[in-house]
Order: C-alpha cells, then sequence, then structure tokens
C-alpha cells in the first residue's frame, strides 16, 4: 500500500508538471534493481542524501533497492511513462533497442577502469541522443567491477564449458554462451541463488560484487578473474520531471550526479579488490589468472561479437569505435 501510494503522489506531481505548474518541493521514488548492501545502491543512496542536502529538503528522494518497487526490465519504461521520476538500470539491457547500448558489454573491448571510461566518453553522446528521444535524461553511470566467471566445476578451457546451463542477463551474455556452446539461461540478481540451487544455471558470467552479494559461494567453487569487460549502471531521470523543478533544484541535481559519478567510480575499482577478497575468504577458489587456453578462448569469442556490434550499430557503432580508439 505504500508503494502504491508513493506511485499515486507521483503521478500527481507528473500531472502537475504537464500542467505546466512549477513544483517548489517534491518526493520523488527512485526504483533501482539491486540489493541495499550492493554498491551501487549506497551510491545512489548517498546521491540522494546529497539531492536532499544540495536542495535544502526542497527534492527528497526516497531510493527502493532490489526491484522492490518495480523489476529491473520495468524501470526504463516507468521512468519514461513518469510511473517513477528518475531510476537506474543496466545499460545493456536496452541491446534489444538498440546495439548502442550494448557497447560497453562487447567481451574484451574494454577491460579496465581507464578503458571503460575512454569508452564511456566516446559513446555518450550517442547514448545520450537516444534516450533524449524517450524523455529521459542521463545523469550519470557507474561501472561494474570486470566481469569473471563462475562454475562449480573447475574450467581449463573452452571445451569445459560446452553444454552447461548459464545464466544470461542481457543479449551480449546470451551470445556469449551460445558461441561458447552453453544454455543461456534468463535469471535475475535476486534469483540467482535459486537458479543455481535448483540447477536451473551452472555457471556465470558477474562480478565479484554480485558474487559476494548473491554469497556464490554457497553454490559454486571457482571464480575466473577474466576481466572480459565491465558493464555500467545508468541513472536517468524523467526529461519533463527534471525540467519542471526549479533551477537551482536542477543545478543541484546536476552536482550531486557528478559528486555521485566520480564516487561511484571509485567505489568500483574498491569493490573490485575488497570483493574477490571476500570470495576467497568464504572458500571459494579464485583463479586470478586463468589458463592461457581458456584466456585465448573467450577473446576469440570477443573479437566475434565486436564485429558482430560494429554491424549491428551500424554507422553509428562505427564513429563510437572511432572515438574511443582515437583517444
Amino acid at each position: 500500500m505504500r508503494a502504491v501510494a508513493r506511485l499515486v503522489a507521483v503521478a500527481a506531481l507528473a500531472g502537475a508538471i504537464a500542467a505546466g505548474g512549477q513544483v517548489q518541493a517534491a518526493s520523488w521514488d527512485m526504483p533501482t534493481p539491486y540489493p541495499q548492501p550492493n554498491f551501487h545502491t549506497q551510491n545512489i543512496m548517498a546521491f540522494a542524501e546529497d539531492v536532499a542536502d544540495m536542495t535544502d529538503g526542497e527534492l527528497e528522494i526516497t531510493v527502493h533497492p532490489a526491484g522492490s518497487l518495480f523489476k529491473h526490465p520495468e524501470i526504463k519504461n516507468a521512468v519514461r511513462s513518469r510511473l517513477a521520476p528518475i531510476g537506474e538500470f543496466l545499460l545493456s539491457r536496452l541491446a534489444n533497442e538498440n546495439a548502442v547500448f550494448q557497447v560497453d558489454s562487447v567481451p574484451f573491448l574494454a577491460t579496465d577502469y581507464d578503458q571503460a571510461m575512454k569508452l564511456w566518453q566516446a559513446s555518450k553522446p550517442t547514448v545520450r541522443d537516444l534516450l533524449a528521444a524517450e524523455d529521459l535524461k542521463v545523469l550519470f553511470t557507474v561501472p561494474w567491477p570486470p566481469q569473471g566467471l563462475y562454475t562449480k566445476e573447475p574450467i581449463e578451457s573452452m571445451d569445459d564449458l560446452k553444454g552447461i546451463s548459464f545464466r544470461a542477463y542481457n543479449t551480449a551474455t546470451e551470445r556469449l554462451a551460445q558461441l561458447a556452446g552453453m544454455v543461456p539461461t534468463q535469471v535475475e540478481v535476486p534469483d540467482i541463488p535459486q537458479a543455481f540451487a535448483t540447477g536451473r544455471v551452472d555457471g556465470m558470467m558477474t562480478s565479484p560484487s554480485t558474487g559476494v552479494n548473491s554469497k556464490a559461494w554457497d553454490f559454486v567453487n571457482h571464480f575466473y578473474h577474466l576481466q572480459a569487460w565491465l558493464p555500467k549502471n545508468i541513472v536517468v531521470v524523467n526529461a519533463r520531471a527534471f525540467e519542471g523543478l526549479d533551477e537551482s533544484v536542477r543545478n543541484a541535481v546536476l552536482k550531486a550526479a557528478e559528486k555521485a559519478m566520480d564516487r561511484g567510480w571509485k567505489m568500483s575499482m574498491k569493490e573490485t579488490r575488497q570483493q574477490m577478497d571476500k570470495l576467497e575468504e568464504n572458500g571459494m577458489t579464485v583463479h586470478r589468472e586463468p589458463s592461457e587456453t581458456l584466456q585465448q578462448g573467450f577473446q576469440e569469442i570477443g573479437a566475434k561479437m565486436a564485429s558482430e556490434w560494429q554491424e549491428k550499430a551500424g554507422e553509428a557503432g562505427s564513429e563510437i569505435l572511432k572515438r574511443y580508439r582515437a583517444e
């Protein structure tokens, strides 16, 4: 009932904005897909606090973690339609809408934080314009730690992966599974432990953060630090809701967003080191240097996926890669 009441309030706010009214004080609900302990959620909660402080309470943002207000696949459209004025989601989830959104999930295109930032700067103008066409304004992005492989059994080569059920969460991971001879199965983050426990999946490619948050040591034994890619979460606001705020409030939100982006990237770097150690402390075998055979196999898949992505993304994709490689 509390969530319904909040949505009614948001709808009333949206109606006032659509009618041309200026809102002096507002309360926004912000759906996020990941649990509260996750560093992305912690960063967003700090962002909400900064907004409240910088606006002297003229804008209050209530964060709803773990898909409690809207499930992950629903968040982008909820913000677009103003059911929620602001939200966070994994950018590459939108790859079915436009291949450009998948650029940060192309394996081995960007494998460290410097490269990930360069790739964001190269792709930001295109991503910003595509989302603006849907009435969405980009506030900030934060990358996940580099993606690694989790399995129950030890893996030495690509042959060891053939036939296993593999957790997919976007088109990139689905294609990766197919090229590796695995069976892709769609599983959201909150459902990971149950999916492994019931045998729906036997392996996954995700960050050390998600592994720790889902207590991966309860259902898998091995983590391979492949550093395959650094996918980004993106925070967007409904453009009309944003423009309905007073100018001073808008400026404060942008300042808080800039602060959140800087803080979030630093948190992600720290998270990589800490969470890999935590996986090890809880009994998992952490392969910090996977076998050359395994790395080579995934790099070959990455090269094929990069070629496929560029073809799908067309001229826009080619321009992004041109800007990225020129920096």
